[in-house]
């Protein structure tokens, strides 16, 4: 489904270049649930705006559903995203005087969705994260684990391929990430759904079906016992 060759991607501190990707090689299979592990400054986050086409290689090739990407404009980048990409980031990104129902429909407002186009499709989202019930609840009234159940759904609302989630436990306790790992497996072997989950989390790592380790911009597999 994706697959990054001989990516590198180079950022200038004035007249230093640093090179954080270097020739970096990664395949991601249809249906995968794959981790991709890494320190601070590894290099995985720069790693994770490229495959959800947030930035650009400096150079490489990038095929996503065998299609590449490199000279699409920014109109249709910010399309395929919106249709193919659902994304979760650590700090939940919730609107906060927007509802859990509003907030998880945003994704179909964007594409011209009417409200009952778009509430039925929201609710079936907030349905399989088990937060119907409190779809009328703005975030502050809900605890951290069930915010990013709502951020989750939200990423769900559009049907995307690829559901891609930066250190999506990062921000909850053991129990709570346990429980939104579970959450994770559940979607990836109901609805075949390919999800990669940037970490540093070595619990986080190992609960995933594969785990690569990004050490100083390149990857390496890690080995399942």
């Amino acid at each position: 489904m994706i697959e990054l060759k001989n990516i590198c991607k180079n950022f200038y501190l004035e007249a230093v270049r640093l090179d954080v990707l270097k020739s970096l090689n990664l395949t991601i299979e249809k249906g995968e649930f794959l981790a991709i592990r890494g320190k601070s400054g590894a290099g995985k986050s720069t790693l994770m705006n490229i495959i959800g086409l947030l930035d650009q290689p400096s150079s490489g090739t990038y095929s996503f559903d065998n299609k590449p990407i490199e000279y699409l404009d920014d109109h249709h980048l910010s399309e395929l995203r919106n249709k193919k990409i659902g994304f979760i980031f650590q700090s939940f990104h919730l609107l906060p005087k927007l509802t859990a129902l509003e907030n998880v429909a945003l994704p179909l407002i964007y594409r011209g969705l009417k409200s009952e186009e778009y509430i039925p499709i929201a609710l079936d989202k907030l349905e399989k994260v088990k937060l119907a019930k409190w779809a009328q609840h703005n975030p502050s009234q809900l605890s951290g684990g069930q915010q990013q159940r709502v951020a989750i759904a939200r990423a769900l609302a559009g049907s995307p391929q690829l559901l891609l989630a930066d250190e999506p436990t990062g921000a909850l306790d053991s129990k709570t990430s346990k429980e939104i790992m579970d959450l994770f497996k559940r979607l990836n072997a109901e609805e075949e759904l390919t999800t990669v989950i940037i970490t540093h989390d070595l619990a986080v790592g190992a609960s995933c079906q594969r785990e690569v380790l990004i050490i100083d911009g390149v990857v390496q597999e890690v080995s399942k016992l």
